[in-house]
């Protein structure tokens, strides 16, 4: 484990730059890592961020299949607003684990 200083904040990543530490994240930290991912965040990526946050606080296993079915975006949505890896990077960006379904 690592420490990285992200948006002047002092954040625990593992090797591949996810937070270990979910309570670390803000909305800052977020959208500095967006930025390194190449995407600026709207207000519809952070419905999406926050129910990936809500649904891992929860347990729940994530995919793609049910971000599309949240109400918050369709699957199409979701390839569009995280270009290049929907899930792997919208949940590096909410400050969760990667989901096991990501390689």
């Amino acid at each position: 484990m690592a420490t990285k200083n992200i948006a002047g904040v002092n954040v625990d990543v593992n090797e591949e730059g996810y937070l270990t530490d979910p309570s670390q994240w803000t909305k800052e930290v977020a959208a500095e890592i967006a930025k390194e991912e190449g995407i600026e965040l709207t207000d519809k990526h952070f419905e999406v961020l926050n129910y990936l946050r809500d649904e891992n606080e929860k347990g729940n296993v994530l995919t793609i299949r049910k971000v599309g079915k949240s109400g918050i975006t369709d699957i199409k949505g979701l390839y569009t607003l995280f270009p290049g890896g929907p899930l792997k990077k919208s949940s590096k960006i909410a400050g969760i684990p990667k989901p096991t379904s990501c390689v």
